[in-house]
C-alpha cells in the first residue's frame, strides 16, 4: 500500500549545496520523495512510499534520510499537527462542518495540543474520533499514517524531557 507523508528537517551548515543534497537523497533511497528546499537551512521531503504499513514506510524513510544527510535534525513528521481547516480538507468536509462538530461535541471532541490562533490538534485523534461515529468514512491509510507521524513527533520531543520532572508531572497532568 502507498503511504503519503512528509518529513521536515533542519540542515547542518555543510549541507547547503541543494543539488548535491538531492543526489545523495536519491542514492540513499529517497527517490520516492518530492524534495522542497524553500526555507534556508530546511528541507521537506514528501514521500509516497509503498510498504506493508505506515510505520515501516516512515521508519525506512527516516533511515534513508539519516544515511544521506547524517547532520540533519528532524523537525516534524506529517500529517500530524492540523488546524480545523486542514482536518476538514483531509476528511472531505467543510471547515464549518468540522467546527460545528467540535462545538457540538465539546466534551468528546479531541482536545487541541495548542489552543490559540490557530488551535492545533493531532490529526490522528480527530480521524479516530470521526471513525467512531456513524456516517464518516475515514481513509485507513491516512489514519494509520497520522497516528504513526504523531508517535514519531512525540518520540522526538520525549528525548528532551527531564525524567525526574516528568515522573512528578505525570501524576498531575493525567
Amino acid at each position: 500500500m502507498d503511504y503519503l507523508f512528509t518529513l521536515k528537517y533542519q540542515l547542518a551548515a555543510e549541507d547547503s549545496d541543494h543539488e548535491a543534497l538531492v543526489e545523495r537523497l536519491a542514492a540513499a533511497g529517497c527517490d520516492d520523495a518530492t524534495i522542497g528546499v524553500g526555507l534556508p537551512g530546511r528541507i521537506a521531503l514528501t514521500f509516497t512510499r509503498d510498504s506493508a504499513n505506515a510505520w515501516s514506510a516512515i521508519y525506512s524513510a527516516l533511515q534513508d534520510v539519516k544515511e544521506a544527510v547524517p547532520g540533519a535534525r528532524l523537525v516534524e513528521a506529517a500529517p500530524d499537527f492540523v488546524g480545523l481547516t486542514d482536518a476538514a480538507d483531509l476528511t472531505g468536509m467543510s471547515r464549518q462542518n468540522m467546527r460545528k462538530l467540535m462545538l457540538g461535541h465539546a466534551q468528546e471532541f479531541p482536545q487541541p495540543v495548542h489552543e490559540g490562533n490557530p488551535s492545533l490538534w493531532h490529526l490522528g485523534d480527530i480521524l479516530a474520533w470521526l471513525m467512531e461515529r456513524d456516517g464518516y468514512s475515514i481513509d485507513s491509510a491516512l489514519l494509520e499514517t497520522a497516528r504513526t507521524a504523531k508517535q514519531v513527533n512525540l518520540a522526538k520531543e520525549a528525548r528532551h524531557l527531564d525524567t525526574k520532572l516528568n515522573r512528578k508531572l505525570d501524576e498531575l497532568v493525567a
